[in-house]
């Protein structure tokens, strides 16, 4: 309690107080990093000011995606940290150590809706549900391996597995992106099928391997934290390769 307390004060401190209508703004660079650290996933607009091109927009678009925090840093000094030069929208994300940068420059006309889909495309956390969004940020990034949990929304092994394994993502940042299918959308059909599954019989557990386009499901049986992480780490050991795949069929995507 005292722990989340002192860092909460540590945020507040590192953020400007913002006005009506605007956005929190960091004033240094441990204000910036603080402010990354805050959440799983981050925007921040370094913008030279509240006047500059992107900053209506980025303001509007925070409204929309409200599961984002988003503030602005117009320090010069702390943009060179993260190899930023001119205004650009960056987002942060905690999952796969990711850096996304939309450079303002580079962009003929800048929308709020395209700027929303920026976001929610690359919103990629430490257990992201798989959709047609979604999918984008998950398949574009540098991690290649996806451990997936199988599992019908409603259930109560939905929920449980769910907060199971997000918990243990965090291990596994930079090696595995932690992906929730729900088997009780007509549309994820597709993804069951890829690993010769049905919607009865889960909740399972899944790996695909994007570099390899090979996929293993672990046996059947309780999902525990501990036989998830084994069989995490039974495929960055390469044992996996041993294994005979799930399902019949071919494909490379879900």
């Amino acid at each position: 309690m005292l722990l989340t307390l002192l860092f909460s004060l540590l945020v507040s401190s590192a953020i400007a107080t913002e006005k009506d209508g605007s956005l929190p703004t960091l004033t240094d660079s441990k204000a910036v990093e603080a402010f990354i650290d805050s959440a799983e996933v981050v925007v921040i607009g370094f913008l030279e000011g509240e006047e500059s091109h992107g900053y209506q927009e980025l303001v509007a678009s925070a409204k929309k995606v409200d599961s984002v925090p988003v503030a602005i840093c117009t320090v010069k000094e702390a943009w060179a940290d993260y190899n930023v030069s001119s205004n650009t929208i960056t987002l942060f994300r905690k999952a796969d150590n990711h850096q996304e940068n939309l450079v303002l420059s580079e962009i003929k006309k800048l929308e709020v809706d395209g700027l929303v889909n920026f976001i929610s495309v690359n919103e990629v956390r430490y257990i992201t549900e798989y959709n047609q969004v979604s999918a984008v940020g998950l398949f574009g990034s540098e991690v290649k391996a996806h451990l997936l949990l199988f599992a019908n929304r409603g259930t109560k092994e939905f929920t449980e597995l769910k907060e199971q394994l997000g918990a243990l993502a965090p291990e596994f940042t930079g090696k595995f992106l932690f992906v929730l299918v729900n088997g009780a959308v007509k549309s994820n059909a597709r993804s069951l099928a890829y690993f010769g599954l049905k919607s009865k019989e889960l909740p399972r557990v899944g790996i695909y391997d994007g570099d390899s386009d090979m996929k293993w499901l672990l046996p059947e049986g309780e999902i525990t934290t501990e036989r998830v992480r084994d069989f995490c780490q039974s495929f960055l050991q390469g044992e996996l390769k041993e294994v005979k795949q799930a399902g019949a069929e071919a494909k490379t995507e879900l």
